[in-house]
């Protein structure tokens, strides 16, 4: 039995996620529990400085270059607080699993520019900081092998979630929504997932400018509104929404140019109409690409959302109601894990597979052209190395 850490930032910007676990065995002889999990939120200041790094037109090199720095010592407090808080040494952890933040996430080349993914929160800071061997950048190589980076966690779902009896998707609800398709009985070559579209991160930037909230709590200011169709109708005319799998997106468009073009075209839309346009958007991208790509060649069983839109009971009642007659629709909560933990856990199990050396890619998922080992290892340094063979 090893200690860990699960290290997870996502395009939210809600904080850094902190998930402590046992872990034993590694593949498919994988078990966790989850000891604990924290989110330790940004400040706005700290939140902004990241806003700012995220867009071409607002960052710069000097700016990145510290802000990974910076990062980095956040994840290390992170992991620090979550030991003191549990009465764990750090000296008792084996490693930690980070993915950091995403600053720029490009899965197909375009023009001059090759298929290419960044994420930031120098591994070397918290290695050194919490004197632990860390694994970081999990994305980097399945974008060399020729995916896309993205979607990671579809591994670690087949490891944790998988069902002999039961089809299963497992819907992710972070900044982006990501759906993993778990077929009864899957082998990992069964398994197959894709981003669906926009998960929190158009809801929470409209709850930050129209209403000075960090997000919906609850999905109540969604639930005083009303749909406009013809908006909805617009937004789901995007190309991405019917552009079959694989496929990955991000904050490059649902982000803030997204929200800026929103809000400024429909100023003069109640701002609870607009909220509720936007989370039904959200929800209708994934039952649609579900109606596209999945139903017709899977009978699916049960929805199971994991992800901080999980707590979205706006979101979560429209997506049940566009599925009504299609199949269940869960939480993590329901069926015993915990949806806000499930990437940072995630992010550990990946960590464990590289140290023994397996691949954890799903070229399926991805569009890689091969499995392969995924992340990079950095060492502490002053004490023995804790891996595989421990």
């Amino acid at each position: 039995m090893k200690y860990a850490v699960g290290l997870m930032s996502g395009t939210s910007l809600d904080g850094v996620d902190a998930a402590l676990v046992e872990i034993t065995g590694s593949g498919t002889d994988t078990k966790v529990k989850v000891i604990d999990f924290m989110t330790t939120p940004f400040t706005q200041a700290e939140r902004d400085k990241i806003g700012l790094s995220l867009a071409p037109d607002t960052s710069n090199v000097a700016q990145i270059c510290s802000l990974n720095f910076e990062l980095g010592y956040q994840f290390a407090a992170a992991v620090k607080q979550l030991c003191a808080k549990n009465d764990l040494a750090l000296s008792e952890l084996s490693f930690i699993g980070s993915h950091g933040q995403t600053i720029y996430h490009q899965p197909v080349a375009a023009g001059d520019d090759v298929a290419s993914t960044l994420q930031i929160g120098e591994p070397a800071v918290i290695a050194y900081e919490t004197n632990t061997l860390v694994v970081s950048n999990f994305r980097t190589m399945d974008v060399a092998a020729g995916g896309q980076g993205a979607p990671l966690v579809p591994y670690t779902e087949w490891i944790l979630y998988r069902d002999s009896a039961k089809s299963r998707l497992l819907q992710n609800i972070g900044g982006i929504g990501n759906v993993t398709v778990m077929p009864a009985g899957a082998e990992l070559a069964d398994v197959f997932a894709f981003d669906t579209g926009p998960g929190n991160m158009i809801i929470d930037a409209l709850c930050e400018r129209l209403f000075q909230r960090s997000y919906d709590e609850g999905g109540e200011l969604a639930a005083k509104g009303c749909v406009n169709e013809t908006l909805l109708a617009e937004c789901m005319a995007m190309p991405y929404v019917t552009t079959p799998p694989p496929k990955t997106t991000g904050r490059e468009l649902f982000g803030g140019q997204f929200v800026d073009k929103l809000i400024a075209q429909h100023s003069e839309m109640d701002k609870c109409d607009l909220l509720a346009t936007m989370t039904m958007f959200t929800a209708k991208t994934m039952a649609l690409n579900y109606e596209l790509f999945i139903f017709p060649r899977y009978d699916i069983d049960e929805v199971i959302i994991g992800g901080g839109g999980s707590y979205n009971k706006a979101l979560v009642g429209m997506l049940r109601e566009l599925l009504v007659g299609k199949c269940e629709v869960f939480v993590g909560e329901d069926i015993g894990h915990s949806s806000e933990a499930k990437e940072a856990v995630a992010f550990a199990v990946l960590a464990n597979e590289t140290i023994n050396r397996n691949a954890s890619n799903v070229p399926r998922a991805t569009g890689a052209n091969e499995a392969v080992v995924l992340g990079n290892v950095t060492y502490p340094p002053r004490q023995k190395v804790r891996g595989a063979d421990q």
